[in-house]
């Protein structure tokens, strides 16, 4: 392997400046996903020199500040200046759009990032940046500011080591939001683990105290393993296979689970193509063609059934990870490749290597034609149920279900559809609706868990039958047609309680399995009745949530209300925090800690679970409780070494009960939430707090004082109710706060990663048992409004 990755090999092809003024140009939009899309482009460079065989650790680092550090023990950026732009090269890298050694092809032969204008979006879009470089012995360091040099580039030291750290704030002028999820961030480097066999990649959030490393020496046998660990499987082992052909890499890994669905995952270059392309349907003809040949030739077929793609592929779970220099992308967005040499290369590998691997293990072949052979029959004996979901034509309006009360209007785009729970909350909605463009669906009852249940099964539920004949798009992957689709808004309207919940969650696991085009076209929403209504006067407003409750109350608090020693603008964040500290310590005073305690312990500096591990960190720790006279509600105190995990406790004895802090308790998520807030708060400073409220200045000695005055001030003069369901309004608040085009609030329900919503979906809705108990022992800090 030739290290020719050199100033020479920067390619200079125009300047920076249309960045800043539209970004969603080049990282699709200011929100959440462009957010986390500029770590992505960073890290990708990273992943570029492994692939290049020069970078084997990679860190991601998510910092109080909001600011973002990402670390390689790559090759480094070449620090001299450039031939061409008699520039340093890192700056020109920096602050020039496409200009990288991916356009040089001797650098990378197969990098995922080919539009070269990664780590100069991020540059430009960032309040700040400051890279180092360690590389010819020395350590090199410039900063930016809003994609501009702060200062000149210089040599900063000396180095052994080789590599890029680049620590970067995303621009809040810019983004809508600047709060990364460790949860979104993980699935993307745990993806990037796994199809880069090796390499180790490590996310540390020092703002919740969390850390994970990935390192899949099994590469996408490993992530297949993963991706169906809330499946039950058919086979024990995946099947791998890994060929070359024509200069095209491939790996294929293959499982079946006991579930009715098909989950191909594809990739190009280490880029996720959601949509498939070339490779993929290379594999499924390939695939497919190997399968029925050997069936063929082995004589295992009985019955002589024609058994189609769908039926091979029933319960299949898959990986294509394909290599290719200067691959051919569908559109901008990556998500579908268009080469067509990946199609014949695919092909070629499986059907070199299949046939051998049926031939050497036939007891996989009979348990993959068994399944087949179920979903062949299956398919038939849905042929009848099927004829009676579909429309015959849109003239035909007896076709339509009785129940459903269509609306006038016959071109869809103009046309929505509520399908709407119970009876009573469906009588209310075709009163209030708008019967020229508002069709309404009662459905009676809960549906049936389509995650459970085969595809004849599905087709003989009432309920599923009546949807599907409703919305005229037919279903199965033959007869599925979403242009056929009578409505291009389809509203999901339930009760804001547990069923409610529930009956949404059969409705979105119906549509995500068996009409994801419907998703994909942006034409599913869900509704937001409100949870209250709230009057003041004769003035009457309705409330979604109770966020929105609390935001509402602290804006009604802070009317004409001064807080010393605080900027105005960050009145409301405040206290909602400190509302949330005070839910939080009000848990632990329950376990029965003392309040004064818990306050404390959430502000403490580094009161981590590692640092129990340190004597003298422990001592200081006790020693400023007692300091604090915070000690004195217990008759005995005293500090204990755990053998076993090589960790210091402290012990607190009341006359009745022990209490420990230790790692269990600094470890797990609820203190790691509390000391979130407890440090976020901690620049409140100590009391007493003033505030000035027109000429009186009221002092409070603590912020739960002050919360609540606040959160009175709000309240006073309002009259409060709350709404259990649907049925309790009648058509008119129906029609004015859930139906009304120009009041209601809808949310569009989007697939923005679909490995984690098939994931997410085998887990709620599946067999396995443990997975889902874990989830909700994981989650259940995040719950509100339990209704039990």
């Amino acid at each position: 392997m030739q290290n020719n990755y050199s100033e020479d090999s920067i390619k200079v092809l125009e300047g920076l400046e249309a960045v800043r003024q539209r970004p969603g140009m080049y990282i699709g939009s200011v929100g959440a996903r462009g957010l986390h899309h500029l770590v992505y482009e960073v890290v990708d460079n990273s992943i570029d020199e492994a692939m290049a065989g020069y970078c084997d650790i990679i860190t991601v680092t998510l910092h109080v500040d909001g600011s973002v550090t990402v670390e390689d023990n790559g090759r480094g950026i070449p620090v001299g200046i450039h031939p061409k732009v008699g520039k340093p090269t890192v700056e020109v890298v920096m602050t020039t759009l496409h200009a990288g050694g991916k356009f040089d092809s001797g650098s990378y032969y197969a990098s995922g990032g080919l539009h070269g204008v990664g780590v100069s979006v991020v540059n430009a879009l960032s309040e700040s940046l400051e890279i180092t470089v360690r590389r010819d012995g020395g350590t090199f360091y410039q900063k930016y500011e809003m994609g501009k040099p702060a200062c000149e580039f210089a040599r900063i030291g000396n180095s052994e080591r080789s590599g890029t750290t680049i620590t970067f704030r995303p621009d809040i002028k810019i983004f809508e939001t600047t709060e990364y999820s460790f949860d979104t961030l993980s699935r993307r480097l745990r993806e990037l683990a796994y199809l880069n066999n090796g390499i180790r990649i490590k996310i540390i959030d020092e703002r919740f105290d969390q850390e994970q490393e990935y390192h899949a020496e099994g590469g996408i046998v490993s992530y297949l393993k993963y991706l169906n660990k809330n499946k039950i499987m058919v086979l024990e082992e995946p099947m791998y296979f890994k060929g070359e052909y024509e200069g095209i890499t491939a790996e294929v890994a293959i499982t079946y689970n006991d579930t009715y669905n098909e989950s191909i995952y594809s990739f190009v270059n280490n880029i996720h193509t959601e949509e498939g392309g070339t490779h993929e349907s290379g594999f499924k003809s390939g695939y497919t063609k190997v399968f029925n040949s050997f069936i063929t030739k082995q004589n295992l077929s009985k019955e002589k059934e024609n058994l189609t793609g769908d039926d091979v592929r029933e319960g299949m779970s898959a990986i294509i990870s394909v290599r290719i220099n200067e691959p051919v992308f569908e559109g901008q967005t990556k998500t579908k490749l268009g080469s067509s040499a990946a199609k014949t290369a695919v092909e070629s590998i499986l059907g070199s290597s299949l046939g051998d691997y049926f031939e050497e293990n036939p007891a996989v072949i009979k348990k993959i034609y068994e399944k087949a052979l179920q979903a062949f029959r299956a398919r038939e004996a849905a042929r009848k149920a099927k004829e009676l979901t579909r429309r015959k034509n849109a003239l035909e309006i007896s076709t339509l279900p009785g129940k459903l009360a269509d609306c006038q209007e016959k071109d869809p785009q103009h046309s929505e559809l509520f399908i709407v729970e119970g009876d009573s909350a469906g009588g209310s909605a075709k009163q209030g609706r708008d019967r020229r463009h508002q069709a309404i669906l009662p459905l009676k009852g809960k549906i049936l868990n389509v995650e459970k249940a085969r595809y004849d099964k599905l087709l003989s539920n009432n309920e599923i039958r009546t949807i599907i004949t409703a919305l005229g798009t037919g279903i199965g992957k033959d007869d599925f047609n979403v242009e056929k689709l009578r409505y291009h808004k389809i509203i999901i309207m339930t009760d804001a309680d547990v069923d409610g919940a529930h009956i949404s969650t059969l409705l979105l696991t119906f549509f995500f399995r068996h009409m994801k085009a419907i998703i994909e076209r942006g034409y599913l929403y869900i509704a937001s009745p409100p949870l209250y209504k709230v009057k003041k006067g004769k003035n009457e407003r309705y409330i979604q949530n109770e966020e929105v409750m609390a935001d509402f109350l602290l804006d009604l608090g802070l009317e004409d209300v001064e807080i010393e020693n605080v900027e105005k603008h960050r009145y409301k964040e405040l206290l909602l925090n400190l509302g949330k500290l005070n839910k939080m310590i009000i848990k632990y005073v329950k376990k029965g800690y003392t309040r004064e305690l818990v306050k404390f312990m959430a502000m403490y500096p580094n009161l981590v679970a590692q640092n129990l591990g340190e004597k003298a960190f422990v001592e200081e720790f006790f020693g400023a409780l007692q300091a604090k006279n915070l000690l004195s509600g217990y008759v005995n105190t005293e500090i204990n070494y755990n053998e076993e995990f090589s960790r210091y406790n402290l012990k607190l004895e009341t006359s009745t009960q022990s209490y420990k802090i230790n790692t269990d308790l600094l470890g797990s998520p609820e203190f790691k939430e509390l000391r979130r807030l407890g440090i976020y708060l901690k620049e409140l400073g100590d009391a007493p707090h003033k505030v000035k409220l027109g000429e009186d200045v009221n002092t409070f000695t603590s912020l739960t004082d002050l919360l609540h005055f606040v959160e009175e001030r709000g309240k006073k003069g309002l009259g409060i109710q709350r709404y259990k369901g649907l049925g309790e309004m009648n058509p008119e608040q129906l029609w004015e706060t859930t139906v009304d085009p120009e009041r209601r609030t809808l949310y569009k329900v989007t697939i923005e990663d679909a490995e984690a919503a098939d994931e997410l979906f085998s887990l709620l809705m599946g067999d396995v048992v443990l997975p889902r108990r874990e989830f909700i022992e994981t989650n259940a800090l995040n719950v509100r409004n339990l209704d039990v």
